[in-house]
């Protein structure tokens, strides 16, 4: 009674603070978790607790089923001697919750002894996919924001007649933060302004300021996408001399987008301005229809008043014209380049 009780005092305190993250280092990659104390405080705040106390730490992912569900969180996992006590261990402390109506992908839910409600405790399993069968059965504490691919890896661990896995997939370290704010959401295009683009790119480095002031929701999503890591690993795609070298286009991306990368590609309204599109321009591709700009972008090598008024420029190149060149100069088939040539990153920092 003492333990429920101070969970309850726990649960008071977490819904009146700001919006929580769990971080979860395993030893397969580290995904993050949106803590929910609004819809379950008691988990929420013995969850938090557990982390805060280390009691995670070296425990393992004992259970799990491929591309559908990991289960961790058992104290008992620490010692391999008790592997026949796996999911037995950290149970019987939080009394029930609300039950979640939908289980969807990404769903962190407190894990019950089957047929008793007040079971639950430090163990937790998180689905891979919809799993309407679960629908309205356990307490959702919470949500994978980043990192679904981590744990997709995870599920593909081997496990033996009884659904144990047999390899110790570890969950390092669990630390709480509060939720940081999406970054260039709520500057205005003055502070944005403040900014410019640097690109790492094999041909050596480009920077480029923004015309916030001409197409500021471009040069915002432009900042947002390459904070998130969306340009990382593209290539130069398309090389044309005296018009134009491209990027950004997600087909020329070594590896696929997370799933939080992709909520953040949609499609731009225009913004055509009366920018001439000269030599050292940055400007968004786009295809026939004038809102079906995405991520793909250009760098001007030559005048080309073609595309004024129809394609919305929102930067100039500052530094790295020569590394433009360079780029326009490699050896191409048609407007291909026969090399790959690489955009290793974009970063956006405060201009001098």
């Amino acid at each position: 009674m003492k333990r429920i009780l101070a969970v309850a005092i726990l649960a008071l305190q977490v819904t009146q603070t700001p919006p929580k993250q769990a971080v979860v280092e395993t030893s397969a990659g580290t995904f993050v978790i949106d803590l929910a104390p609004e819809t379950a405080p008691n988990q929420t705040a013995y969850f938090m607790k557990q982390a805060s106390d280390g009691a995670y730490d070296g425990t393992t992912f004992h259970r799990t089923i491929k591309y559908g569900m990991v289960q961790g969180g058992d104290p008992l996992t620490k010692d391999p001697s008790k592997r026949a006590l796996y999911g037995t261990g950290g149970l019987n402390v939080v009394k029930a919750e609300a039950r979640a109506p939908k289980m969807t992908r990404g769903s962190v839910a407190a894990v019950l002894v089957p047929g008793k409600a007040d079971s639950a405790g430090s163990q937790f399993f998180i689905v891979l996919a919809d799993q309407p069968a679960l629908d309205n059965q356990y307490t959702v504490f919470g949500h994978v924001s980043d990192g679904i691919e981590v744990l997709q890896k995870i599920s593909e661990a081997a496990v033996d007649e009884k659904g144990l896995t047999t390899d110790r997939i570890e969950i390092k370290h669990v630390a709480i933060r509060d939720t940081p704010a999406d970054p260039f959401v709520n500057e205005t295009a003055a502070e944005l302004g403040a900014y410019r683009a640097v690109l790492d790119t094999s041909a050596g480095p480009i920077a480029f300021e923004f015309f916030t002031d001409k197409a500021p929701n471009t040069a915002r999503q432009f900042m947002r996408l390459a904070a998130a890591g969306v340009y990382n690993g593209m290539a130069f795609h398309r090389v044309a001399p005296g018009f134009v070298v491209q990027t950004g286009a997600l087909a020329s991306r070594a590896a696929p987008l997370t799933e939080k990368q992709q909520k953040l590609v949609h499609n731009l309204a225009p913004e055509f301005n009366d920018t001439k599109h000269v030599k050292g321009i940055v400007s968004m591709a786009r295809g026939d229809a004038p809102d079906s700009a995405t991520t793909s972008f250009f760098i001007c090598t030559g005048t080309s008043p073609a595309l004024d008024g129809v394609y919305t420029a929102f930067g100039r190149v500052v530094d790295g014209m020569a590394a433009v060149e360079a780029i326009e100069a490699a050896p191409r088939t048609g407007e291909a380049p026969n090399a790959r040539i690489e955009l290793r990153t974009v970063r956006i920092e405060k201009r001098n």
